[in-house]
């Protein structure tokens, strides 16, 4: 199989791509690995002894953070998200991966991939941790702000199946985020998908709390891009928050420091646990290839996660059943 690393897009490119390539092409020789760059960047990280299944693919432009996404992908076809993007259109590449501007990332899913035939919004799929390390598939977490009722039946569709290719499980439980359990409760939009879901060929549970999120009360989350997108930023954000105050606490006194010393192993599996690098590479599920979104702020060894998720779902032939599933609807 060959994946295409957008190797310029992230917050520490191109260190962790590089690093996260040759731990991936040393772990699995029978993966090509195509970075996607500029070369006299590439080269010196990459050092005399690069892996063979390891090539540079040459780009001279970037897509920046702060670049309009849309904008962005139609005035630099060089860059190299685009052109990890156009490997997989052309057949050069089985999947791409990036950490760039995730608007842009959207924009390559649908000017350069296109949408998958049936599907009218693709959603944007990451892992969230739970605390039995299963974690929770969650879409849309931010490739669309808003969302119809289909979309979400869609997204349900489409969440149930990666967790069923992917991840092995015969029957998910799909919920969808809501402010209530009860039927009746939500907004228009959730109302509306509620009845949809329940008609649907899946195993739909209802609807979902996000302080339940954690517990895996489901196994796909459904929701809009804008609510879905306002959970991610909370969870990390209360994550962060809450490992910072225990460090405070655990460090204002001698007596503390002790005990930190004796738990130490307990925090860091703790940590670990709700880590989003554990569970890095969430998919753009509905265009015509398969593109896995990796977070921004990726190290080497979340991106080697994003590259393992990658490579399951391509060994587990995601796209083309999802192709399969609508592509007569």
């Amino acid at each position: 199989m060959r994946i295409a690393i957008d190797a310029m897009g992230g917050d520490l490119a191109p260190q962790a791509p590089v690093e996260a390539a040759i731990m991936a092409a040393k772990e699995w020789p029978d993966t090509q690995l195509l970075l996607v760059g500029k070369p006299d960047v590439l080269h010196p990280l990459l050092g005399s002894d690069k892996p063979s299944n390891i090539s540079i693919v040459e780009t001279d432009e970037t897509i920046e953070a702060d670049d309009e996404p849309v904008r962005a992908v139609r005035r630099k076809p060089n860059a190299s998200m685009v052109v990890a993007g156009r490997l997989v259109k052309e057949g050069e590449a089985d999947a791409m991966i990036s950490a760039g501007n995730t608007g842009a990332l959207m924009a390559v899913g649908l000017l350069v991939l296109g949408r998958m035939k049936g599907i009218e919004r693709p959603g944007l799929a990451p892992i969230l941790p739970t605390v039995d390390k299963t974690g929770v598939l969650a879409l849309d977490l931010g490739a669309n702000m808003d969302a119809k009722p289909e979309h979400l039946l869609q997204y349900a569709l489409m969440g149930s199946m990666y967790r069923q290719k992917v991840h092995g499980m015969a029957n998910p439980r799909v919920g969808l985020l809501n402010v209530g359990t009860e039927a009746a409760k939500g907004n228009e939009l959730t109302k509306a998908a509620y009845g949809l879901l329940e008609q649907a060929p899946i195993h739909f549970i209802g609807n979902v709390e996000a302080r339940d999120v954690l517990e895996r009360n489901c196994d796909v989350l459904v929701c809009d891009g804008f609510a879905g997108n306002i959970l991610l930023k909370a969870m990390e954000g209360a994550a962060d928050t809450l490992f910072g105050v225990l460090k405070g606490e655990l460090t204002s006194s001698w007596i503390s420091k002790l005990a930190a010393a004796v738990l130490k192993p307990n925090f860091r599996r703790v940590r670990r646990m709700m880590d989003y690098k554990e569970h890095n590479g969430g998919p753009l599920l509905g265009v015509s290839g398969l593109v896995v979104k990796s977070h921004g702020s990726s190290n080497a060894v979340a991106t080697w996660h994003a590259i393992r998720q990658t490579r399951v779902a391509i060994g587990n032939g995601l796209i083309p059943a999802l192709a399969d599933e609508f592509g007569g609807k």
